[in-house]
């Protein structure tokens, strides 16, 4: 299933809808304070299924996926990959992902060992605020959602340093 995120992410309030590839609004990106840098991510309904919070005093940039108050993921910036840009994802149940890819033209790939559980890619549109994640069969829509909102976050954030 591909989502289309169009979002203005240091616009006042900082929230926008994510549709679907049918243009149906899905999830609902809450950008509680740009001071707290924390996202609340809903579905139609108003469900919090994920809240995406940014980790102070960190030698590298880092948050938080929260759910039902534990931490699922934490999305961290590699310290020193010189072939690839990639960001770690430490997985609450111990597992880890790696995001892998161009992440300043937002092309990239969300692996789980050598298999693709999504891919992040700006190239389908030609807005500068617009991506598209596509999320594979039986995988979490939320959680990767959310993977990508937060890595976009620290990417923003870094170019502003």
């Amino acid at each position: 299933m591909r989502y289309l995120v169009r979002h203005r992410i240091f616009s006042i309030p900082a929230s926008f809808w994510i549709t679907d590839e049918d243009g149906n609004e899905v999830f609902y990106v809450d950008g509680e304070s740009l001071v707290k840098q924390t996202f609340q991510l809903a579905d139609r309904e108003g469900n919090v299924l994920a809240v995406i919070r940014k980790q102070f005093f960190r030698l590298r940039g880092t948050m938080d996926i929260e759910r039902d108050n534990a931490v699922i993921a934490t999305v961290t910036q590699a310290m020193f990959s010189p072939f690839s840009h990639r960001y770690d994802i430490s997985l609450g149940d111990g597992n880890g992902w790696l995001a892998q890819g161009d992440f300043t033209d937002m092309s990239w790939e969300l692996l789980d060992g050598g298999r693709v559980v999504g891919r992040i890619s700006r190239q389908w549109f030609k807005a500068r605020d617009t991506f598209g994640v596509e999320v594979e069969p039986g995988q979490d829509a939320a959680l990767v959602i959310a993977i990508a909102v937060a890595i976009d976050r620290l990417r923003e954030d870094a170019q502003h340093k």
